[in-house]
């Protein structure tokens, strides 16, 4: 048990797979006395699309019914994480009852009665929740000051992972390399610097500068500076 932040910590160096990283998520949900481990992220690397992953150890079943009612609209763990940093801890026994379904009637039916539901964000503007899970026992606040900082600091090591090795990814299917000019040019840009201004800056001429941010745009696909520079901060570049 000592041990375990160590091994998340070299998996995470090492690791290029998200199911690598969450199956050790897992092995250490179960030694902190949690039988389910649920994470999931939301990715802008599109506004209009953003990109979402979740991983769970769930029974099938629930997984199903949850996706076939698009419980995650709904969700009041979701609801929380996505508006707040503070932990969330919750039982099916004094939840709010007040949702258009019996959403807590049944994940109390699969085995999902206690939680312990923990957001995370990243300086690029990715989001990410950790769930801890169990059929019994209700988190009593002795348990609760003996792990939040375990429980913060898989959520924010599991999360930077997973999301370094997306964005890797990401980069790697769309063949994305900007050069050390052309991140110059884009983080002037994202200054509010005008071309004119970003050649005096660089010491180069505009059109070198235009040039540049052409090359960005179309790597990016995008169609101006101004997606270009989101778009880079969404993926890491700069």
């Amino acid at each position: 048990m000592e041990n375990w932040q160590e091994d998340l910590l070299s998996a995470s160096l090492d690791a290029k797979d998200t199911n690598q990283l969450f199956d050790i998520a897992k092995s250490i949900s179960a030694q902190l006395g949690y039988g389910y481990c649920a994470y999931g992220m939301h990715i802008p690397l599109s506004i209009a699309q953003p990109k979402t992953i979740l991983l769970n150890n769930y029974p099938e079943e629930w997984q199903q019914r949850y996706a076939e009612r698009h419980y995650i609209a709904i969700d009041p763990t979701v609801r929380h994480c996505l508006n707040s940093l503070k932990p969330l801890i919750w039982s099916s026994q004094t939840a709010n009852k007040q949702l258009p379904s019996d959403f807590w009637d049944e994940a109390q039916s699969y085995g999902l009665d206690v939680g312990w539901s923990q957001s995370c964000r990243d300086l690029i503007g990715t989001q990410g929740m950790l769930t801890l899970a169990r059929s019994a026992d209700l988190i009593s606040e002795q348990e609760q000051k003996s792990l939040s900082t375990k429980m913060f600091w898989l959520a924010q090591m599991l999360h930077n992972s997973i999301a370094k090795i997306v964005n890797d990814r990401e980069c790697a299917v769309l063949n994305l390399k900007l050069s050390t000019r052309e991140k110059e040019v884009l983080r002037w840009s994202a200054e509010g610097k005008t071309a004119s201004e970003i050649a005096l800056i660089l010491s180069i001429s505009e059109r070198t500068v235009t040039f540049h941010m052409m090359n960005v745009m179309q790597k990016l696909n995008v169609n101006n500076k101004i997606s270009a520079v989101i778009r880079a901060v969404m993926l890491g570049l700069l």
